[in-house]
């Protein structure tokens, strides 16, 4: 099996914010990229397809694949950030507790938001029902943190040597393939 990891296309948020969950728009490279990725995938045939509900990934899973139906998962969602969603990185490093995070991002939960732990959780739980189908090829529309941990889960890796080294861009695809029967 082969999973298709597709990170959803640029934003139309100012660069330095923090936007997480928050349902925040394409930008208007949308088209250009998604005909990029689209070429990229042309020569796939893709058995299922999942995604984030997330505007930005809903609208790019619909247009790359306008004839499949699309599995839309909470679970496939980035990291909440709480009460830190929209505000400049800079912001939140400045206070104490953003800070103390920053430092700690692979234990504490953000500000009245979600730990990594519980984000692994939740994105584990899917990976696992979705590596139990029946598929050679299936996509998954998401966001970098999401893809993050499923190259942890997947290669076994710890997440942190991830956050340094891996970091996908927007509009890209990485491919993992799995062996159902380990």
């Amino acid at each position: 099996m082969k999973i298709y990891t597709i990170r959803h296309s640029s934003v139309n948020v100012k660069p330095g914010i923090c936007y997480g969950q928050t349902d925040v728009d394409v930008a208007e490279s949308f088209y250009e990229e998604q005909k990029r990725l689209s070429q990229e995938l042309a020569q796939v045939s893709f058995d299922a397809v999942w995604s984030s509900p997330l505007l930005r990934c809903r609208k790019l899973a619909e247009s790359l694949f306008p004839n499949k139906a699309i599995h839309f998962d909470s679970r496939l969602k980035e990291l909440n950030f709480g009460d830190w969603e929209m505000l400049p990185w800079d912001e939140i490093y400045a206070q104490p507790e953003g800070k103390d995070w920053m430092d700690n991002y692979q234990i504490l939960p953000t500000k009245n938001g979600e730990s990594y732990p519980e984000m692994v959780a939740r994105v584990s739980a899917i990976f696992n029902a979705i590596k139990n189908e029946n598929a050679e090829n299936i996509a998954i529309v998401a966001h970098a943190g999401v893809i993050r941990i499923l190259k942890s889960v997947i290669e076994n890796r710890p997440i942190s040597e991830l956050f340094e080294n891996f970091k996908p861009a927007y509009a890209s695809c990485t491919v993992f393939e799995i062996n159902q029967h380990d």
